[in-house]
């Protein structure tokens, strides 16, 4: 299983935003994950409307955790961000012909949800812990 570009920058964001009291703009957070401005303001967006993270607007603005996201687990965080997405698209265009009395979906969403559920114990705040933490501290500091 891979997860999509935007899950990954997300999930940098937030473990930055766990080492952080302040807040941190769209051009810092770009520089300092080294991701192109365009997608990082997308997936902030994401994050935002997920409620993991608050934004301000303006000259002072920045986007900053939300106080529970710290405990919020990574299972669930990357369930929302990933969607309902399978694993492998068997309705596509054309449909798989083998759909009738295929087994592999199934298996392959075992194993989907596999994955999802050994990362639920697994919080923001475990991940921006040391030994990450100090080089999540050096990251866009000017």
């Amino acid at each position: 299983m891979r997860l999509q570009r935007s899950t990954d920058i997300g999930l940098r964001i937030l473990m930055l935003g766990a080492t952080r009291d302040d807040r941190l703009t769209i051009d810092e957070l770009a520089e300092a994950l080294a991701v192109p401005r365009h997608h990082l303001a997308k997936v902030v967006q994401r994050l935002h409307h997920l409620a993991l993270i608050e934004t301000v607007r303006g000259r002072s603005g920045g986007v900053r955790l939300a106080a529970t996201t710290p405990a919020a687990s990574l299972g669930g965080i990357v369930r929302a961000l990933e969607g309902d997405s399978e694993v492998v698209d068997c309705d596509g265009e054309p449909a798989c012909p083998l759909s009738g009395g295929c087994r592999l979906r199934g298996a392959l969403r075992r194993a989907q949800e596999a994955f999802y559920t050994s990362l639920d114990p697994i919080t923001v705040g475990d991940l921006a812990a040391p030994p990450a933490r100090k080089l999540l501290l050096s990251l866009g500091r000017r």
